[in-house]
């Protein structure tokens, strides 16, 4: 049995980018770049006023010098005429500068009378310019490769008239449930039979991890049944089963790995919940993971496994979440057999995050996956934790919510 830093490491070798693709800029939301971007201009693509104002030679600009405005530039009107010598130009910020000019006095720094301007204060050199060139030179990474393409990484690209970008691919991921007891929406259900609410979770989870779900119909236990369905699976850039990978009398998933050349690697995890985890690669490098059929089980499972290993196939240089230290609010006892991923919500108290665990948390109760923050690690060894005690956990929303805004004046 691995523990679950071993899993880990096993699994994300066969977890590879699998190319690229060239896609519209405003369609590389939240995708990685597959190469480095250059700079296709300088930027600013020339010297330009960082403020309203003036612009000026600041030799003439002592403090109490009089000047005469000869002038204007102003954001897209073009390249003004040289500056006159003994005169200012009224200037409007990201307008051209003037031939001549060194520096810009901004006009809360000046008195103006007409056409005649005071200066309150003598003027620096370079003052309240934007360069060409400052802020990147055509030719010069721009964007680095893995690097994820925010609404800045946007407005940046569009800034360099760059319309497409070339990202990682986006795997698909096939999803096979298992189980002669699952129903799909909408079936009416017998005795003994529930509704298939792991393949709708995953896919769900799939999709908030950056892939793109293949949900396939339930298979019953038959090996014959889960043979087929697992070779059409293998089309696919990735294989998720859910279900029958214990080792029950009608646990199938096994025997169906072994025959359509899926190579296992492992068939159990010392975490609770998600023991009976197995992991394996199949023909052409496709990595198969079969994840437990309980519904809570399953859903851990592929946070603290799944997930990393899919951001890093989508290119992602950091595909873990990272760890927080929380703070227990109330004492908690466990089964010091296995580490134990528990489910909880977070609040943020004096001391930074502060968790309460759900009350449920066992591995078919839905509920304890509802309005949870966060993940934390109970370690095997210890059957008590006492309020206060410290802990570490994985947040599992990439926002978690605060009554107060952040800054405050």
């Amino acid at each position: 049995m691995k523990s679950i830093g071993e899993a880990l490491r096993s699994m994300l070798p066969a977890f590879e980018p699998l190319g690229s693709e060239s896609l519209a800029v405003d369609s590389a939301l939240d995708r990685h770049l597959a190469e480095d971007v250059p700079a296709r201009v300088d930027a600013p693509p020339f010297d330009n006023s960082a403020m309203d104002g003036y612009a000026v030679r600041t030799g003439q600009t002592t403090e109490g010098t009089k000047s005469k405005v000869v002038g204007e530039s102003r954001a897209g009107g073009g390249t003004p005429a040289p500056l006159a010598e003994d005169a200012v130009m009224r200037i409007f910020t990201g307008a051209v500068m003037p031939e001549g000019a060194d520096a810009v006095v901004i006009q809360e720094d000046v008195d103006r009378d007409g056409e005649q301007i005071w200066f309150r204060k003598g003027a620096s050199p370079r003052a309240n310019i934007r360069f060409r060139g400052s802020d990147s030179k055509a030719g010069e990474t721009l964007l680095g490769q893995g690097l994820r393409v925010g609404p800045g990484e946007i407005g940046l690209l569009v800034s360099q008239g760059i319309a497409t970008v070339d990202v990682f691919r986006q795997p698909s991921v096939a999803i096979m449930t298992t189980g002669d007891e699952l129903r799909e929406l909408g079936e009416a259900l017998d005795e003994g039979t529930i509704y298939n609410s792991n393949a709708h979770a995953l896919a769900a989870q799939v999709r908030a991890a950056g892939c793109r779900p293949v949900v396939f119909p339930i298979v019953g236990d038959s090996e014959h049944e889960l043979r087929g369905s697992l070779a059409r699976a293998l089309r696919h850039d990735v294989v998720l089963t859910s279900g029958g990978v214990s080792v029950g009398e009608h646990d199938h998933v096994r025997d169906a790995f072994e025959s359509s050349g899926v190579k296992a690697d492992f068939w159990k995890v010392a975490v609770k919940p998600g023991k009976p985890l197995s992991f394996g690669v199949g023909p052409g490098g496709r990595p198969v993971v079969g994840l437990p059929g309980n519904p809570i089980s399953s859903m851990v499972t592929f946070e603290a496994f799944v997930r990393p290993c899919l951001r890093k196939m989508l290119g992602d240089p950091r595909p873990f979440r990272p760890p927080q230290s929380v703070r227990l609010t109330h004492p908690h006892r466990h089964s010091p057999r296995r580490p134990e991923l528990a489910r909880g919500k977070l609040t943020h108290g004096p001391d930074g995050w502060e968790l309460t665990l759900h009350r449920l948390q066992g591995s078919g109760s839905l509920p304890s996956m509802v309005d949870v923050d966060a993940l934390v690690l109970l370690p095997a060894g210890e059957a008590e934790f006492e309020p206060g005690r410290r802990l570490q956990a994985i947040l599992l929303r990439d926002e978690t919510g605060h009554i107060h805004p952040p800054f405050e004046a």
